[in-house]
């Protein structure tokens, strides 16, 4: 039913938005755009380069990704401004972004239920649902969006609908009143085979046979003309009808061929078993099996595979769909739990099942093939074959045509029926949240999900939506009813136990057995790289992460990876991204454990590859360097954006950060933490990060490394000091203290300018300076031209401290010039940025405008936060001394923005000057 409040979204038509009734004003057309392909795609993740490719459709700018990011923003406020009870909500997925709602706040959703319902039901019925299905279209779909807003399969699914509410009229007698209504369609679309065949049989049953046989050659001509192909064989078929004056042309009633009688001997099977009780999250699903069906070729059997990981619930939605749908398969139904079965087995079954006496079936298999497709030529059945595991076993048991369907659950993909018969696969996933609980609530009998929401909540998160595992959790407390709620969720909590809380023995199903049929019968080279997967550290695996790991070639590695992406062992939500189900990781280790050797391998192919990347965001400059030490051993990752590829590879690298404190490996612990340093400024990060420096410092003590405590040290203060937090003077000598003990220049630069920094910071200008120009002095010596360039900054950040803003542009000028021979993009930015503050605070405004928008461009480009934030702060500034208000408050809003983004302790400055300029305004 459709939702009364909260918002709902209209693609049927101009993109609209309704907050409990009220349009919602959606503003720039960029965020009509991306707004539309979301709520196309639905709960269903959208790539930040399938938003690019849709919204330019030419060449997209260079900023294209920093313009979405900022419309995901807006939208998010709109959204949240429209409905703080977030009805719907954007979310953030490893590649893009999601729109997550329930589906009847969709109106596409909406006509796609109703095109559904009205599949199977009565004339009359059929017609009436068709047409409320087609009042939900508003006008021209999407026209006020820019770009490909993809609106094709929308305008595929209007027609469709049309088609067969026109096709119900017709069965219902209402030839006279279609025919000016089919007339007007078949112009506007000359193309539309169906619309034609309705044209003809229309003006046949009005009694204009010429008309009819006009409407034809005029389709004819056109087709052979514009297209070069021949009208298809159903319309070719109904025009020799016209021409013989079939009598069945003018028999009101359902198009389709009547069903043929059985032959004397021969019954109609009805051999599914019986279905669960209710299915739950599977809508979309069953719309997709009837569209199958829907789109049939009744001169061919059509083939529908059921793929997913096991437990998915492949096995039910194909017994209650069958169920749903007998009606539409007039010679019967027939069913097989395939396994291990012989197709020669199943084939007895099967003839038997449509009265062929037992001892009338041949002893052949090919004899059996032959007379099981003799008896079904020209009947049109429903053949459900659960839990096939190979081609094989399928091939003898497909039907020859007449329209019948066969409909096929299994572990793997089956591509070969992909090839051979234009098979078509769905995938099913796990249950959302709601589905989930409703799921539990019904075996239980009673509404856990509002008896105590807390608990139902978490039962189906620890089953992770999977629906074997969610019966069998509730049919414990059934079967068990001393059993609480709270003690069955302790149970599951405990990881080493929630596989044990999720079989049941005695009946001899569970989670465990499920995926002991999966993996009974994996080749050793597969079962390695599964076993591999789920014992690593971190939430999904690369083709790169597991060849190291395992020792075999990359292009191997990946082949493995999906095979078992193609048994549903694994999945792979993006390109070379490999994960599998909580409970799938739960399952393998429970049969073992990660040796210290397979962590070591991995640990080193992160300290390969994050140095490799890292050299992308900004040079190195504190000596470590694993990829030369590494001499090429280790496959190099791929990758577009190297702060994309930290993006995605961070809860990775801090599971094996953890897993390698726990396990000793204390000198990689510390490593890999410095090499995330870049990364971390770039991306601003805070919370998880402080935690990981903390245990980088750590091991760095532990193991006694000079290098690591002088490494690490400078990386927990350039962290305090980007986070405002208190800097340590005593840290500060001990880093300098213990470099000077390395005796390295590189060292010493580093630690003499963080000492500086802290006495800066401290107010102790004179020395500060003292040790900044001896930092530039041994800069200069090792050819370390970034370190010079931070030195001549921090010389200028000194002497505006003193107030001399004259001496602090020249060396802020001459940092600026180093950093551009040092090819530090970052730092460079960074140093534009002071310098525009300092031009301002000079009274240059032309000079400070024209820098900050440099700044604020690059910084943009470069995803870095903070610098984007000053610079618009430093715009801001410049824009008040001109008294441009407004314009000043808007990039102070947005400096604000990004300064809260990353806990800048600028954000209370920028804050202050907002208010003292609303207080004047």
């Amino acid at each position: 039913m459709r939702s009364k409040t909260g918002l709902e979204f209209g693609v049927l038509g101009p993109l609209q938005v309704l907050a409990d009734g009220r349009l919602v004003q959606l503003g720039r057309r960029g965020m009509r755009g991306l707004l539309a392909m979301l709520v196309v795609e639905a709960n269903r993740p959208v790539s930040i380069d399938q938003i690019v490719d849709a919204l330019w459709t030419d060449t997209p700018p260079a900023t294209a990704r920093t313009i979405v990011h900022g419309y995901v923003s807006r939208l998010r406020k709109v959204l949240e401004e429209s409905d703080p009870a977030g009805s719907a909500t954007i979310r953030t997925t490893p590649t893009g972004y999601q729109l997550a709602v329930d589906p009847w706040r969709l109106d596409l959703h909406r006509a796609k239920q109703l095109v559904a319902s009205s599949r199977g039901k009565p004339a009359a019925i059929r017609a009436g649902l068709l047409r409320e299905a087609l009042g939900l279209w508003r006008g021209p779909v999407l026209a006020d969006v820019p770009g490909d807003p993809m609106t094709s399969d929308l305008e595929e699914l209007r027609l469709s609908a049309l088609e067969e509410r026109i096709d119900a009229e017709l069965e219902l007698g209402r030839h006279l009143e279609l025919v000016g209504e089919l007339r007007g369609l078949c112009t506007e679309y000359p193309f539309r085979e169906r619309l034609v065949a309705h044209s003809m049989r229309a003006l046949y049953r009005a009694g204009q046979r010429a008309d009819a046989l006009e409407a034809y050659q005029r389709f004819q001509r056109r087709a052979v003309d514009e297209l070069g192909i021949d009208p298809g064989p159903q319309l070719r078929a109904l025009h020799e009808q016209v021409l013989r004056d079939d009598p069945s042309l003018s028999v009101v009633g359902a198009v389709e061929s009547r069903p043929v009688a059985p032959r004397a001997g021969i019954v109609a099977p009805a051999l599914l078993p019986a279905s669960a009780s209710r299915l739950f999250g599977r809508d979309d699903d069953r719309l997709w099996l009837d569209n199958v069906v829907g789109a049939r070729n009744l001169l061919a059997t059509s083939v529908a595979v059921l793929t997913g990981a096991p437990g998915v619930g492949k096995s039910a939605l194909a017994i209650t769909w069958g169920h749903e749908n007998s009606e539409l398969f007039p010679h019967g139904v027939l069913f097989a739990s395939l396994g291990d079965t012989e197709p020669g087995e199943v084939l007895t079954r099967f003839l038997v099942a449509m009265g062929v006496p037992a001892d009338g079936v041949p002893v052949g298999v090919e004899d059996r093939v032959g007379l099981y497709r003799s008896l079904l030529n020209r009947r049109r059945v429903l053949v459900v074959l659960d839990d096939a595991t190979a081609f094989d076993q399928v091939q003898p048991l497909l039907p020859p045509g007449s329209g019948s369907v066969v409909l096929v659950t299994s572990r793997s993909q089956m591509e070969r029926l992909v090839v051979t018969n234009s098979a078509r696969v769905r995938k099913l996933g796990p249950l959302d949240d709601p589905s989930a609980r409703a799921l539990v609530d019904d075996v239980l009998g009673r509404p856990l999900s509002r008896e105590d929401p807390v608990a139902s909540q978490k039962l189906a998160e620890l089953c992770g939506g999977l629906p074997l595992a969610l019966r069998v959790a509730a049919a414990k407390l059934v079967i068990s009813p001393e059993w609480t709620v709270d003690e069955l969720v302790g149970e599951l909590a405990d990881d080493g136990h929630r596989m044990r809380g999720l079989d049941l023995p005695q009946a001899g199903m569970g989670v465990s057995r499920a995926l002991d049929l999966s993996t009974r019968d994996l080749p050793s080279e597969l079962g390695e790289v599964f076993q591999s997967v789920g014992l690593a550290p971190g939430r999904w695996m690369s083709p790169h992460a597991v060849a190291a790991l395992t020792r075999i070639q990359v292009e191997s590695a990946r082949s493995r990876l999906v095979q078992l992406v193609g048994v549903n062992l694994l999945v792979e939500p993006w390109p070379d991204g490999f994960t599998m189900h909580e409970l799938v990781r739960l399952y393998v280790r429970g049969a073992g454990h990660a040796d210290l050797d397979s962590l070591r391998r991995l640990v080193n192919y992160y300290l390969v590859a994050c140095d490799h990347v890292r050299r992308a965001i900004r040079p190195a400059r504190d000596g470590l360097d694993f990829v030369l030490a590494d001499n090429g051993s280790t496959a190099l990752p791929a990758f577009g954006d190297p702060v994309d590829w930290f993006d995605q590879e961070w809860p990775n690298i801090v599971a094996v950060v953890h897993a390698s404190a726990e396990r000793g490996l204390h000198d990689q612990v510390w490593q890999l933490v410095r090499l995330l340093h870049h990364y971390a400024t770039v991306r601003a990060l805070t919370g998880e990060w402080v935690a990981l420096v903390g245990f980088g410092l750590a091991a760095a003590e532990v193991t006694g490394s000079r290098l690591g405590q002088v490494l690490m040290l400078d990386t927990t203060y350039t962290t305090n000091a980007r986070l405002g937090r208190s800097v340590l003077l005593p840290d500060a000598r001990r880093a300098h203290r213990i470099a000077t003990e390395l005796g390295e220049r590189q060292y010493l630069v580093l630690t003499l300018a963080q000492l500086a920094d802290v006495l800066f910071r401290l107010e102790q200008h004179d020395e500060a300076l003292l040790h900044f120009w001896e930092s530039v002095q041994l800069a200069q010596q090792s050819g370390d031209v970034v370190g010079e360039a931070h030195g001549l900054n921090n010389v200028a950040q000194v002497e505006q401290a003193r107030g001399h803003v004259e001496i602090a542009l020249q060396h802020q000028a001459h940092a600026v010039e180093v950093y551009r021979r040092s090819g530090d993009t970052v730092a460079l930015i960074r140093g534009l940025a002071n310098l525009a503050e300092l031009h301002l605070e000079a009274g240059a405004l032309d000079q400070s405008e024209l820098l900050a928008r440099q700044v604020v461009d690059q910084a943009a480009v470069a995803e870095v936060t903070y610098l984007e934030g000053f610079g618009r702060h430093v715009l801001g500034g410049v824009l008040l001394r001109r008294a441009e208000w407004a314009a000043a408050a808007a990039e102070l809003t947005e400096a604000l923005r990004l300064y809260a983004q990353v806990n800048s302790a600028r954000a209370v400055e920028v804050r202050t000057l907002l208010d003292s300029l609303s207080s004047e305004v």
